[in-house]
């Protein structure tokens, strides 16, 4: 049974085991006094010592086995003895029942209150083990999963009794029987756990597609859709109105489309929903696109930028006037790209506003307008109002049309910096389009700083096959992509050895498991990052081809989509397969 851990004991332990100095000891000891904190708090606080190491010594001064739970799998009934929030609450999990005895694992070997409680209600001989916060953090991940489970009944049974309870439900309902239905408890629960659902499995859009006899929900996760559950038609009229009033939509607008938005919010999660309903042949359609608000703290490297692109933006964004571009297609993260760097530049000395359809994540202390181009507010206009608010640095959320770019060009020209995105396929492509949009080519050589090209690949889990590639395989990935220049590449920034041949690099296959079913989890950027230099703008001011300009980025250092993509296989973060899947579409 734990017990307390002495002071002095721990002090005498901490000097032993060389983890701290005497003079760190005597020096958090006054803290101590002074705030009534324990030592090894402090000592954790003031990151003097890692919390791990802290909780694997007092393991060991009580004689509590340190047990590690990062990779295990709970079964979910021991998993639910202790009730979620009581785990939650006291950081405390039961991970192994063996009879009438249940093994814990905990963080604070003196919560012998909490250990009395789950002794009680569960009528069984409680054995406690000490283990680490990401232990705890990833046995609590778990309740979620097992809940997962319990869902599916909820749905099954609240649409059976809804099936019963009422015939299907015609879609020309007025308003007011709507709302009733809207408000109906079996409803409000499907699309919470609808919602619920997506969040734990970290989709990214929910489509709720109503059939001739049922109603499919999809999920895209990583980037992909896949079937999450098939409906009765009788709740398609009751799901659509829900989801309205949660949007302050409508409910008796069944022939035009709508847009809105709403938020959920819990202790472990914060997310945006952005709602679309399209009126289709069989009812109506709902697309919900979901942005976690809590997703900040993404770094450029994170997203997957390294070596010379890096340096590249890292010199750019520091510039105080001028232009830079973010392209790709919907979905390919061009927005968490520019939000990542607009982060990097929110610092207190500088004004930023962005214009924005719509607003896709909030951020602090910076301006953000969505636009409304039913009420006349577009990109064009709300850029003219933005220019009057004293702005350092712009964001425009697209240059869509040709008063756009050429607004945008002009306020990088006058001294702003300015962020926008664009849809095109390539890095060199951005610099014809603006061409097409009638922007003259020296204004463009004057103002572009840097041009990012990006799609997003699924990452590899943990879990995954290592393989060397055949000669035959060798010979059709060269037709595709120049694998010496990312030899080369890979040599320089010391992901291989010097002068190591294709043929002995490692590349890595998906490993299906139950917890990563596909073999694959989240998604990183794959990107291309052209630098504007002298050669370059000549090119420009000569009008030359997106091709022409890639041929001298490729000269002067740029690695393209491709070869970015193959250098990050290499890495383990992607297969092959993926790469060739995202930038061939």
């Amino acid at each position: 049974m734990p017990f307390r851990v002495e002071p002095q004991q721990l002090k005498a332990f901490l000097i032993d085991s060389e983890l701290v100095s005497a003079a760190q000891i005597e020096k958090a000891e006054k803290e101590a006094e002074k705030s009534g904190q324990r030592l090894g708090d402090i000592l954790v606080s003031q990151g003097i010592i890692k919390e791990e190491d802290l909780l694997r010594l007092q393991a060991y001064i009580l004689g509590v086995p340190f047990i590690n739970l990062e990779k295990e799998k709970i079964d979910p009934e021991t998993l639910r003895i202790i009730p979620e929030p009581i785990a939650r609450k006291h950081n405390i999990v039961a991970f192994k029942k063996t009879g009438k005895v249940l093994e814990v694992a905990m963080l604070d070997p003196e919560d012998l209150g909490t250990i009395d409680f789950i002794k009680k209600q569960s009528d069984l001989r409680i054995i406690p083990r000490l283990t680490s916060p990401a232990s705890i953090k990833q046995v609590l991940q778990q309740y979620q999963k097992s809940l997962e489970v319990e869902f599916g009944e909820i749905i099954q049974k609240e649409t059976a009794s809804l099936a019963t309870s009422s015939d299907a439900l015609d879609v020309d309902n007025n308003g007011e029987d709507l709302k009733k239905i809207a408000e109906d408890l079996p409803i409000i629960k499907i699309v919470d756990t609808l919602l619920r659902h997506a969040i734990l499995q970290k989709a990214s859009d929910i489509h709720i597609e109503p059939l001739e006899k049922e109603v499919i929900v999809r999920y895209r996760i990583d980037g992909i859709l896949r079937n999450a559950m098939v409906l009765p038609k009788s709740v398609a009229a009751g799901i659509v109105a829900r989801v309205k009033v949660l949007s302050n939509l409508k409910l008796d607008e069944h022939r035009l489309p709508q847009d809105g938005r709403f938020k959920a919010e819990s202790e472990d999660y914060k997310v945006s929903f952005r709602v679309s309903i399209l009126p289709i042949t069989e009812g109506e359609k709902v697309v919900m696109r979901l942005l976690p608000e809590n997703s900040k703290g993404f770094t450029l490297e994170k997203l997957g930028f390294h070596g010379k692109a890096l340096e590249d933006i890292h010199r750019t964004i520091k510039r105080p006037t001028g232009m830079v571009l973010a392209t790709g297609p919907t979905g390919s993260g061009k927005t968490t790209t520019l939000y990542t760097v607009l982060d990097i530049l929110n610092t207190p000395e500088v004004n930023i506003s962005t214009i924005e359809d719509p607003v896709e994540y909030r951020m602090p202390r910076i301006n953000q307008s969505q636009v409304q181009p039913d009420i006349g507010y577009t990109f064009a206009n709300g850029l003219r109002s933005l220019l009057r608010q004293d702005p350092d640095i712009i964001m425009v959320g697209e240059i869509r049309d040709n008063e756009t770019a050429s607004l945008a060009i002009n306020a990088a020209l006058t001294g702003h910096l300015v962020f926008s995105t664009l849809h095109t396929n390539s890095a060199a492509g951005a610099l014809p389009r603006l061409l097409d949009m009638k922007v003259e080519p020296f204004l463009i050589a004057s103002t572009v700083n840097t041009i990012i090209a990006q799609r997003l690949v699924r990452t590899l889990c943990q879990d995954k096959t290592p393989y060397i590639l055949t000669k035959e395989e060798l010979a059709a990935l060269e037709k595709e992509v120049d694998l010496e220049r990312v030899r080369t590449c890979l040599e320089e920034e010391h992901i291989i050895k010097k002068g190591a041949a294709w043929k002995d690099i490692q590349f890595f296959k998906p490993k299906p498991s139950p917890d990563c079913p596909d073999g694959y989890h989240s998604r990183i950027g794959i990107h291309e990052t052209l630098a504007m230099n002298e050669t370059i703008k000549q090119l420009v001011i000569q009008n030359a081809t997106a091709d022409q300009i890639e041929k001298q980025g490729k000269t002067e250092g740029m690695m393209t989509m491709l070869e970015d993509g193959i250098f990050k296989a290499v890495q383990g973060f992607t297969s092959i397969e993926e790469v060739l899947r995202v930038t061939r579409e």
